[in-house]
């Protein structure tokens, strides 16, 4: 039998902090969904004013536009009312109207909740009001969003806000209390987007992405930094405090361990990037002291259909990083 201060008795304790810290951090992102839910209407609207839609020819019944009839195309094709008005031969496009599924996860575990000087926002609002303001513009181009472990995939344009109801009622559901998205298995050809920090072990990381790439599912990670967290821009005796418990670290000179920082943050997000790669996934850096509509125009312009997934259409970078 353990005594009080013994290994068993401080693990009980340990687990009881963390419960009361998640329990807490539910309660204020369910008091913080409302504002945030205006706020992802409003970078909605601002993004979808600067983009003319994720359109493309296909099958269906929608009629899209007119293009000149080419050499390669069928002479069934060719509109003939549309063509007897021009010296030249056009062609009815139809838009493609074949929905994929696309899933999305915030990271909403206590880590996130951090906001340092440099910013406004915790990086886990900036993560919600990516996750909701994607999941609007999506809907409104026709595809369905869900929330990975939380609902099932939606086409309706009330779905942001279904997402916004999900995680207040299901606060402290194991898919959004973790810091790596769940243990889901996703339907072949659908897609998922995460929105997390990725500050785990790079092999508990890789362990759970692939897992969710061997079903064949297209991904795409974007990877919410502090500003702080890039530059480590603290000086002299500086205490480092845990977000998830009662960790503590005193520095007697912070910017005597900015180099070493900065080189293990640069090769653990290295790491990332050749996992994404092998994989075939994508990956994009944001700041939160940055417009959260400006990773998210980057991230709905380079999506693009390809063989019924999604995958980027330009090569994998990242959005405001800093030097």
């Amino acid at each position: 039998m353990a005594t009080a201060g013994g290994p068993n008795s401080r693990d009980r304790q340990d687990g009881n902090a963390r419960l009361s810290v998640i329990e807490r951090d539910a309660h204020a992102i369910a008091d913080r969904l409302p504002d945030l839910m205006l706020e992802a209407d409003r970078i909605s609207s601002t993004v979808a004013h600067g983009i003319h839609g994720r359109r493309r020819a296909g099958p269906g019944e929608t009629f899209w536009q007119f293009r000149q009839y080419g050499s390669l195309d069928s002479a069934t094709l060719i509109d003939w009312r549309r063509s007897a008005s021009s010296d030249h031969l056009y062609v009815r496009e139809r838009e493609w109207e074949a929905a994929h599924t696309l899933w999305l996860w915030p990271d909403l575990s206590p880590s996130m909740n951090f906001k340092s000087h440099l910013s406004a926002t915790t990086k886990r609002d900036r993560a919600l009001v990516l996750m909701l303001a994607a999941a609007e513009l999506l809907v409104r181009s026709g595809e369905r969003v869900g929330l990975m472990g939380v609902t099932v995939p939606m086409a309706s344009r009330k779905a942001a806000t279904k997402l916004a109801e999900a995680i207040a009622m299901n606060p402290n559901a194991p898919a959004l209390t973790g810091s790596l998205p769940p243990e889901t298995r996703l339907a072949r050809f659908s897609s998922a987007i995460l929105f997390s920090d990725f500050l785990d072990p790079i092999e508990t990381i890789r362990a759970r992405i692939e897992t969710i790439a061997s079903a064949g599912v297209a991904g795409h990670i974007v990877q919410v930094l502090d500003p702080a967290e890039e530059s480590l821009p603290y000086q002299g005796r500086t205490e480092f405090l845990g977000m998830e418990g009662d960790e503590r670290w005193l520095a007697d000179r912070a910017e005597s361990l900015r180099g070493q920082y900065q080189a293990k943050l640069a090769a653990h997000r290295a790491e990332l990037l050749a996992l994404t790669t092998r994989l075939g996934w994508s990956m994009l850096v944001h700041h939160t002291d940055r417009p959260a509509s400006e990773v998210l125009l980057y991230l709905i312009m380079h999506l693009e259909g390809k063989d019924g997934g999604y995958k980027w259409s330009a090569p994998q970078t990242a959005v405001g990083e800093r030097s």
